[in-house]
């Protein structure tokens, strides 16, 4: 069994109110990157050709296409560097340091140009209630607590870690482990194979056709995102669309486990995963138990879409 400082290595403490100011400036950072990647990359279902990657030192946008040729940018969140590199050898980037979202905006694109890569993304957040300020005028947002940003990155990892094992138990249709920068959570959907009754929408800042896209076919799916009140602490979250009868009335769920009103999700708090002896068991208890909730009570073939 680790010990206490191993633990805290591999699970440690990141309190919202301690790196809130530092999430909120990411948050508007991995935007501009994700929309990089957006307008670059041909569009596949649900959003995918939009997501971030977790790697073994931050996060990738994987290689994008610009033209013939191809770039990927990396969040290097040990180093703490931002960087570009093409498939022709060429490389540029910057420190990640404190600086505002418009300071960071005018680095990456200067970047993109002196590469030769030019782009043009919509200058403004998604997901975030109004008012919001477009990057280029955004100097509100300009913390960068960098041990905050290395804890956030390490839990990603072994939320990755357990999200890959959980998604290697299906064989029917199933999203990549992956980051969406809108919300900056990471996540991962197992499909029924049915379609779905068309989403309401109502997400603030993101047109609803992208919503409707997201939410095409039945879902369950689980992730980690690093609070928003009234969850204002760390937690992994599991929700079911569209949601079946009862499903808020799941059983097996690790103790600390709860349905959230507020947000029609299963919530288990980062604190008691990190805590527990076996941080793995817990998680994949919860992953387990909210999927088979859902696939239960809204009649999936679990015998054909689950490996055996």
């Amino acid at each position: 069994m680790p010990s206490q400082a191993d633990r805290e290595e591999l699970w440690p403490a990141l309190p919202l109110a301690s790196w809130q100011d530092t999430r909120d400036t990411l948050h508007m950072w991995l935007q501009i990157a994700g929309k990089v990647r957006l307008v670059q990359t041909p569009p596949l279902p649900h959003t995918w050709h939009a997501t971030f990657y977790v790697t073994s030192r931050g996060l990738t946008s994987s290689p994008i296409p610009h033209g013939e040729r191809t770039f990927e940018i990396r969040f290097d969140f040990i180093d703490h560097r931002l960087t570009i590199e093409t498939c022709d050898g060429g490389r540029g980037g910057f420190a990640l340091e404190p600086q505002s979202v418009a300071v960071f905006y005018t680095h990456l694109m200067r970047e993109l140009d002196t590469l030769g890569l030019p782009v043009h993304i919509f200058g403004r957040p998604n997901e975030l209630p109004d008012p919001v300020v477009p990057f280029a005028k955004d100097e509100a947002h300009r913390s960068y607590d960098s041990a905050a940003v290395n804890r956030f990155w390490r839990i990603l990892v072994q939320a990755d870690r357990v999200m890959q094992r959980f998604r290697g138990r299906f064989q029917g249709k199933c999203s990549p482990v992956h980051v969406f920068w809108g919300a900056m959570d990471i996540a991962v959907t197992r499909f029924s194979g049915r379609e779905a009754p068309p989403h309401p929408g109502g997400i603030p800042n993101l047109p609803d056709a992208v919503t409707r896209d997201a939410y095409s076919h039945e879902v369950s799916s689980c992730g980690f995102w690093s609070g928003t009140p009234p969850i204002d602490y760390p937690a992994f979250y599991a929700y079911a669309y569209p949601e079946p009868a009862a499903f808020s009335e799941a059983r097996g769920l690790p103790g600390d486990a709860f349905y959230s009103q507020d947000f029609h999700e299963f919530i288990l708090p980062y604190d008691s995963v990190r805590q527990a002896s076996h941080p793995d068991d817990v998680l994949l208890q919860f992953f387990q138990a909210t999927y088979e909730a859902a696939a239960d009570r809204s009649g999936w073939d679990r015998t054909a879409l689950e490996r055996h």
